[in-house]
């Protein structure tokens, strides 16, 4: 292909992406005018079908700086995605498929919400690590797609990005190629005021191959994208980019880098670069032609489809699209004490057993997380994924992992160490990416690691983070009915189980309920009052009823495993859980201040915890029945 006409390309991406942030009023035009001529080589390397972008051995691509958005939705409508002119022209705007930053589901081709910086490193880490699973599993022959990232300096210093790069060097991920967009400019000036490290170095001693290269050559890029491919480790490009490349006045400069350029700079560009002044949003046709991907594409996955044996394919069918049904869940009725960490243990092997994509792993805490899969290995040849200690990049990864196409993925840690991961669980919820995470040592029971390590307002965190859904199961029987509605939510799902042994409820009933996130667990004609509780204090609630009871005090309690789900809920099934008639009591070993929405009392944690044996903090803060039934009786 002529230099000529690669330059045409990369000053059309330039121009739509300049154009799109100026119509807009809003927006960065640097960064996608500096990674201009880097995409337009990528593009002829790429391994796509826009006609069809869930097919699985497609290369990825993932823009970790989704400020380039110009540049992501410029190239979704040249590759011929269901990106229009139109489309570009409403960029920004309310219910577009535009937005400011690419989400997953909402933007046809975009593989995946990466939102703040260095997020969609650890993200291409993790469709890499898929798809090596994938290989283990599926052959060579099979899945050798590649793995795709552009990056700039941001990601670069967000520590996300060391922790995932660290996991790719270790794991040897030879199809994973970063490219970063290196133009030394973030939005208070040169990144020399802030950065200073060797990024070189610092890639050579994770066992990355570095390539240095200027990203405004043609030649130069090519080759190092080719050199990338043929590589028996991860590469990183290191692209020295001007920001806003071509632009008449303002390249190079930090100003160009989160606001428009104006019209008369980008009047001035186009007449620089040869393009009409006054035509916007210029697609010419040979430009269009050049970067289509349709045909190719099309021609690409049938001749992918046609080399699959019945046999893949119907191993494919099976990770695809697995059957919850066939779990046998472990049968908790005749244990009488289990940590719900421990119950959940036996549920994870029992999903394992019966889900052949079913994996994942804990950021160096599987011996007290209780996630180990039995039998199954380490990754990349086993389920059992080591993460080490990077809880971010690990529930990051996973992400990539969950939206692959093959796999269901969890990720595991403390509790409190949830504080690590929290972009990344919002990004699951936002994308609906149905990550399940997995946080044991759930309260103060912690006990003797102290105040640390013992959660207190993270429950209600999470619960408001819209789209997830936080369980809190009060014991092993209700842990498994948990899972059962868990795995078929189209969301991500926290697991928060107890270090601490918790006796198995024995209820008249069946835990049916569960899927409505609250359920009566105990019902009396002519209670005055409802106890509401989560984990271990729902036993506590329960005993103290009895106790109450002995005294005159009838009392319902409510069991809420799901909080969220139970939110969801009509006012009918609301109201025949909590019945209107009586006083509201919540308690809760943590903040629990959501509780108020249905509660006119919370007993929770207004401190942070405190050094020592469980039983003594429970008995410290107030979570015993002698405590919990004489502040009832107070405040009735």
């Amino acid at each position: 292909m002529s230099k000529e006409l690669l330059q045409k390309q990369a000053n059309t991406i330039r121009f739509l992406a300049a154009d799109m942030v100026q119509k807009a009023n809003s927006g960065h035009p640097g960064a996608p005018m500096g990674l201009a001529d880097i995409a337009t080589v990528l593009s002829n390397h790429l391994n796509i079908n826009p006609s069809n972008d869930k097919w699985l051995n497609r290369d990825r691509l993932v823009f970790s700086g989704g400020h380039a958005t110009g540049l992501v939705y410029s190239l979704l409508h040249l590759w011929g995605f269901d990106v229009s002119v139109s489309d570009m022209k409403n960029f920004r705007q309310l219910h577009s498929k535009t937005p400011g930053h690419p989400e997953y589901g909402h933007t046809h081709g975009v593989e995946i919400t990466t939102g703040p910086l260095g997020q969609g490193i650890a993200n291409a880490v993790g469709f890499s690590m898929a798809s090596k699973y994938a290989q283990n599993l599926l052959g060579k022959n099979v899945i050798n797609h590649k793995v795709y990232c552009l990056c700039g300096d941001g990601d670069l210093q967000e520590g996300i990005s060391y922790e995932a790069c660290a996991t790719a060097g270790h794991l040897n991920l030879d199809n994973l190629v970063i490219i970063y967009d290196s133009n030394s400019i973030t939005i208070e000036g040169d990144t020399s005021i802030a950065w200073s490290e060797n990024v070189k170095k610092r890639f050579d001693a994770i066992n990355f191959e570095v390539i240095e290269i200027d990203g405004h050559n043609f030649t130069q890029i090519d080759n190092a994208i080719t050199k990338a491919k043929e590589c028996d480790k991860p590469v990183l490009i290191i692209a020295k980019t001007a920001i806003a490349k071509g632009s008449a006045t303002m390249e190079g400069s930090h100003h160009s880098h989160g606001a428009p350029l104006g019209e008369e700079e980008i009047r001035a560009s186009k007449i620089k670069a040869g393009f009409d002044p006054d035509e916007t949003f210029a697609v010419p046709y040979d430009i269009k032609g050049a970067f289509d991907k349709l045909i190719k594409g099309a021609e690409a996955e049938n001749a992918w489809n046609e080399s699959l044996s019945e046999e893949t394919k119907a191993k494919i069918e099976a990770l695809a699209n697995p059957n919850f049904d066939a779990i046998e869940y472990p049968d908790f009725s005749e244990v009488e004490k289990i940590a719900t960490r421990d119950s959940n243990h036996k549920i994870l092997n029992a999903i394992a057993k019966a889900i052949p994509g079913f994996l994942g792993g804990s950021a160096d805490l599987a011996p007290s997380n209780k996630t180990e899969l039995k039998d199954m290995k380490d990754f990349p040849n086993g389920r059992n994924i080591h993460f080490g200690i990077k809880e971010h990049a690990m529930a990051s990864i996973c992400n990539a992992m969950n939206l692959y196409g093959l796999f269901r993925v969890y990720s595991a840690t403390f509790f409190v160490f949830s504080d690590y991961l929290k972009p990344s669980a919002r990004i699951a919820a936002l994308s609906n990416i149905p990550q399940h995470f997995i946080w044991t040592h759930d309260s103060i029971g912690v006990g003797e690691d102290g105040p640390t390590h013992q959660p207190i307002e993270h429950l209600s965190q999470f619960r408001a983070l819209p789209n997830f859904y936080t369980f809190r199961p009060a014991d092993a029987t209700e842990n498994v009915e948990s899972w059962k509605v868990a795995l078929k939510l189209n969301a991500p799902s926290a697991f928060v189980c107890s270090r601490q042994g918790l006796e198995v409820l024995k209820p008249q009933k069946a835990f049916g309920e569960v899927a409505n996130g609250a359920y009566l667990l105990k019902e009396r004609e002519g209670a005055t009052i409802t106890i509401m509780a989560s984990g271990s204090e729902v036993m506590l609630a329960l005993k103290t009823a009895c106790h109450l009871e002995e005294e005159g005090i009838l009392a319902n309690v409510v069991s809420v495993p799901c909080f969220d789900l139970f939110i969801e809920q009509d006012k009918e099934y609301i109201e025949k859980v909590i019945n209107k008639n009586t006083k509201v009591f919540a308690v809760e070993a943590a903040r629990g201040l959501e509780y108020y929405k249905f509660a006119d009392v919370v007993y929770g944690m207004d401190t942070f915890g405190a050094s020592g044996p469980a039983d003594k903090l429970f008995e410290e803060f107030g979570f015993t029945i002698k405590s919990l039934k004489e502040k009832i009786k107070n405040d009735l």
